[in-house]
């Protein structure tokens, strides 16, 4: 209750008739005027009534106190029985907290950002965010429920109360255990860009973190599927690695560390690094068995690519043709057939045979040579033309064990237009070619097909009928490809229009290299931004769901969606940042999703460090909630009442505030009513009393 007042007049005209009072009783009482004390008690009670005192009551409601609770759910979280008892911790702690009907708590729980590539714990953001829309002094305390693992951790300073924005202690409530290790391996430098067949080199390095392990760690190398190299890693010291890059395009490189038993994850026990292999230069042999309108066609293709490096003999002085003229006199380059066919024969990366036969230039022998040089993984073309259903064929050579068909010795003679078989219109090398949507398709025709028996491997295009007209098919770790008709120059000259030469000769030679693109059963994955992108190539039916396992170990299962014939996707944006596999039948990929060095999977083990700095300098306190016995168990809460000064390791202290809201105001006039005139009139009766003695 407090006195104020609301004067009739203005302050300085009631000063200036207190003190005209004030003189006049001092005159009369220096004289001794009879009265003088209660005229003088008059003139103040007059004095006092115009001054319009008031008593004034306000009634006011106690605030109540604020306590963020901020509940860690990010990845790290995940593991072991974290998610358990982080539920356990937060249902014991609400129940404590409803005890204490003057705190509020304000429960946010904290999951990482799914819009972001490198996520991390930031819980102190949403502290500040949690408190921003109350004064800083209805802050009684802040409770983090965590595994210790947070990021944007402010550093502690003498002036910590203005970071945080208020003045209360900092709590920490830790899941997991004490004694957790975790072993987890990075790649720390890796070129993006590779030359196919070169040497590169990376460096990655084994982590413990936690209890230290000892010992050596083995790390198994993988390179598009296929273990590479075993290494031995020393833990904490980085480990370089020397491998060459096998082929063009993407190559997945995957290592993974051994697990060890009781670690907190094995998520974080692999690695992933995609580089681009880039060939400096094709060596392409191109052999042409004698001149032929289409002999250019290929030349020509070959020769436009600037990354060819094209060796090219056509034979044009076949043994048969000796007519006693001198060497000498000759402007003909002998075929160096050893040189090309023993000596460096490991150097090309295609070899093609354009209407070529045996006709005693090359040796029976180098056919053999040939054909090994294909099942170690070399790129053989058969370009055939009417020669090859002959007595000459190559197919009559040792050669034959690597070839698809054997000619019937038949040549159909018939104007066609070649066709996409069904397996054609699946096959990434035929798939999509321009005009072949039509019927018929929107090219020229041929005119001419060798004949063969049933080939093995893939019949992608059809010439008169269902006669096969170009067969793919796979030898040992090389490949093979017939194009069974020398009639391509037609399209290269746009006869009838012409047609997608340049597409289709380009397409077959990248498949016989084995660009990973043009792979006819293959399963790939790539993340754009948070976006997991799947793709299934296959020749064969629909292929079935794709199991996809994500970084925290769930597995789910996703539908394929035909885009093209033979080609199905998967578009899903993620939320988990970190490694996930995808398995479709017997094939499986990696992918990583996010950043690879994000925050959140740095460590994964529970820690008490990164808090206690800003818990012991806010006179917090922080607890385990799990004890030895595996409980769930939380410290009790003890509201106190001004700044807290001492910490309380046992207990959690809570700052009450001392903050109201106002209700309501009752406000008395003192000289109001009856009583005010009451007083008056006492004053002046007592006056007139005395005046009339």
């Amino acid at each position: 209750m407090t006195l104020t007042f609301a004067p009739f007049l203005p302050w300085i005209v009631i000063g200036v008739m207190a003190f005209a009072a004030f003189v006049l009783a001092i005159i009369g009482l220096w004289r001794g005027v009879r009265g003088a004390w209660l005229r003088g008690l008059a003139l103040a009670a007059l004095l006092l009534a115009i001054a319009n005192p008031l008593l004034t009551n306000e009634e006011r409601d106690p605030l109540s106190t604020i306590v963020p609770v901020i509940v860690d759910r990010s990845q790290s979280q995940d593991v072991q029985q974290r998610p358990e008892q982080t539920d356990q911790a937060l249902a014991t702690l609400k129940e404590r907290l409803a005890r204490f009907p003057r705190i509020e708590p304000r429960i946010v729980e904290v999951e990482n950002d799914a819009n972001s590539d490198s996520p991390a714990t930031n819980l102190f953001s949403t502290l500040s965010a949690a408190v921003s829309d109350v004064s800083p002094s209805r802050v009684g305390g802040a409770i983090f429920l965590s595994d210790g693992q947070v990021h944007d951790i402010p550093n502690v300073t003498p002036n910590i109360e203005q970071t945080l924005g208020f003045k209360a202690p900092i709590h920490g409530l830790i899941t997991g255990r004490a004694e957790e290790f975790d072993r987890r391996i990075e790649v720390l430098r890796a070129p993006r860009f590779g030359i196919v067949n070169e040497q590169q080199e990376l460096t990655l390095r084994v982590f413990d973190d936690g209890r230290p392990q000892g010992g050596r760690a083995d790390v198994t190398v993988k390179m598009n599927g296929e273990e590479i190299a075993t290494l031995q890693a020393t833990p904490g010291q980085p480990l370089p690695f020397s491998f060459k890059v096998p082929r063009g395009g993407n190559n997945v490189m995957e290592f993974s560390v051994a697990e060890l038993p009781g670690e907190v994850t094995t998520t974080n026990n692999r690695a992933v690094h995609v580089i681009e292999g880039i060939r400096q230069n094709l060596r392409v042999l191109l052999v042409s068995g004698e001149p032929h309108a289409g002999e250019r066609a290929w030349r020509n293709l070959l020769k436009s690519d600037t990354s060819v490096d094209l060796v090219h003999f056509t034979i044009l002085r076949p043994p048969e043709k000796q007519d006693g003229t001198p060497i000498n006199e000759l402007s003909l380059i002998a075929f160096p057939t050893r040189e090309l066919f023993v000596e460096k024969i490991e150097d090309f990366d295609l070899i093609i045979f354009d209407r070529y036969q045996h006709r005693g230039v090359l040796p029976i022998l180098y056919y053999d040579y040939i054909a090994q040089y294909v099942q170690k993984g070399g790129a053989l073309l058969i370009a055939a033309g009417p020669e090859h259903a002959g007595q000459d064929s190559i197919a009559m050579t040792p050669l034959a064990s690597v070839l698809p068909a054997q000619p019937t010795g038949e040549v159909h003679q018939s104007a066609f237009f070649p066709r996409l078989s069904e397996a054609g219109k699946k096959h990434p090398v035929t798939r999509g070619l321009e005009g072949s949507g039509e019927e018929p398709p929107q090219w020229g025709r041929w005119f001419r097909t060798v004949g063969v028996d049933q080939p093995q491997g893939q019949t992608v295009m059809l010439g008169d009928g269902q006669d096969p007209l170009l067969v793919l098919n796979r030898q040992g770790e090389g490949r093979v490809a017939m194009l069974l008709s020398d009639q391509g120059w037609l399209w290269a000259r746009g006869y009838e229009g012409g047609g997608p030469h340049v597409a289709l000769y380009r397409r077959i030679a990248h498949w016989l290299m084995k660009e990973p693109e043009l792979e006819e059963e293959a399963l790939t994955a790539r993340a754009n931004g948070r976006t997991l992108e799947i793709t299934r190539q296959t020749i064969g039916d629909n292929p079935g769901d794709a199991t996809v396992k994500f970084p925290t170990g769930k597995a789910e299962t996703m539908a394929f969606t035909q885009t093209e014939p033979g080609l199905y996707k998967i578009e899903r944006r993620m939320d988990e940042t970190g490694l996930y596999e995808i398995t479709n039948g017997d094939f499986s990929t990696l992918v990583h999703v996010g950043a690879v060095d994000a925050p959140e999977f740095k460590a994964m083990i529970s820690t008490t460090d990164p808090l206690k700095p800003l818990v012991d300098a806010t006179k917090g306190s922080i607890h385990r909630v799990v004890n030895d016995d595996g409980r769930v168990v939380l410290p009790d809460i003890l509201p106190v009442r001004g700044d807290v000064r001492v910490a309380d390791n046992d207990r959690m202290l809570i700052r009450l505030t001392d903050e109201t809201v106002l209700k309501g105001v009752n406000t008395l006039p003192l000289f109001a009513g009856f009583a005010g005139l009451a007083a008056l009139l006492m004053a002046f009766s007592a006056l007139w009393w005395r005046e009339g003695r």
